[in-house]
């Protein structure tokens, strides 16, 4: 078992992150060693230079067969052109959603489906599909608003796709910030509210039990790897900022690299329970916060 979604924070091209999480999942297969970059969410004059911040880097595994290709929004767009969009939507080993801002990427997928296809859901409904097929879908600023069950960053906060069904986030973040998320938290009891600081990861992977209920497991990911000088002060992570959480009734826990949650839900959002499993092995429950006498993910998810 391993993530299907990847929501991260980043500064730069982090090498930890981009490099264990993103291009060796494409370059692992033996013929799709593809990655799909959508920077559709920036303003349509600065979809290039998103994609040019991640081609460069996607270049230097090019020797090893890795092959990278990108789309940009235009009011221009034919039918034959979103044709290809989805059809690399669907078979690209990775895809990326870029950034900028999340209601504008959000619409824009949307529109494609409902323009070209009277389908408004297709676009989500193809990212679930790539995720039931063990496929990797990761974002970044707007696109990690995107990947989670609402867009924070928009104001109206809808829904968003749902890859990290239940979770909500807010990136950038850093100390003076908690009340932020605090606040989310509070405001969506049913969601689990997480900070990601420069630079850092939640790794999701979900599925439905036989018996109904939702199972989703959550990888925390944190990257010290960017040690450019001129840059530490974005680095969150160098400076021992943690993946944050807190309850909606105010408790708070902080989340180190290497430690995992087990969750299970119930279709209608109405119960959930969660395990906690720290780095070096103790699993706590995630409501009491006590130890509790679990194995493995596979224990867990036999008693759901």
């Amino acid at each position: 078992m391993r993530p299907t979604a990847l929501v991260y924070s980043s500064h730069d091209r982090c090498e930890y992150i981009h490099r264990e999480f993103i291009i060796k999942r494409a370059l692992e297969s033996p013929d799709n060693k593809t990655i799909f970059h959508l920077p559709m969410s920036e303003e349509i004059n600065n979809q290039h230079i998103d994609y040019g911040k991640f081609s460069s880097y996607y270049e230097l595994f090019r020797p090893q067969g890795l092959q990278y290709y990108t789309f940009y929004w235009s009011e221009h767009l034919r039918k034959e052109d979103v044709d290809l969009f989805f059809r690399w939507l669907w078979s690209s080993q990775v895809v990326v959603l870029g950034g900028g801002e999340s209601f504008i990427g959000f619409a824009r997928y949307n529109a494609l489906g409902e323009k070209f296809y009277n389908d408004r859901g297709l676009f989500r409904r193809i990212l679930h599909e790539r995720q039931d097929r063990g496929l990797m879908t990761a974002g970044f600023s707007a696109g990690a608003d995107e990947l989670g069950e609402y867009l924070t960053y928009d104001r109206n906060h809808p829904a968003g796709y749902g890859l990290a069904r239940n979770i909500v986030t807010t990136l950038h973040i850093e100390p003076g910030k908690e009340g932020e998320l605090y606040n989310l938290s509070k405001k969506y009891g049913h969601c689990l509210a997480f900070g990601l600081p420069n630079d850092s990861a939640l790794g999701v992977h979900q599925g439905y039990l036989p018996s109904g209920n939702i199972w989703q497991v959550i990888w925390f990911i944190i990257d010290c790897s960017w040690d450019r000088p001129q840059d530490a002060f974005h680095i969150k992570t160098r400076q021992g900022v943690r993946i944050e959480h807190y309850y909606p009734d105010g408790r708070h826990w902080t989340f180190n690299g290497g430690d995992m949650m087990v969750r299970i839900m119930s279709p209608d959002n109405k119960w959930q329970t969660a395990t906690m499993i720290t780095n070096d092995g103790v699993y706590i429950d995630y409501w009491t916060q006590e130890r509790v006498n679990y194995g493995s993910v596979e224990e867990i998810l036999s008693n759901y």
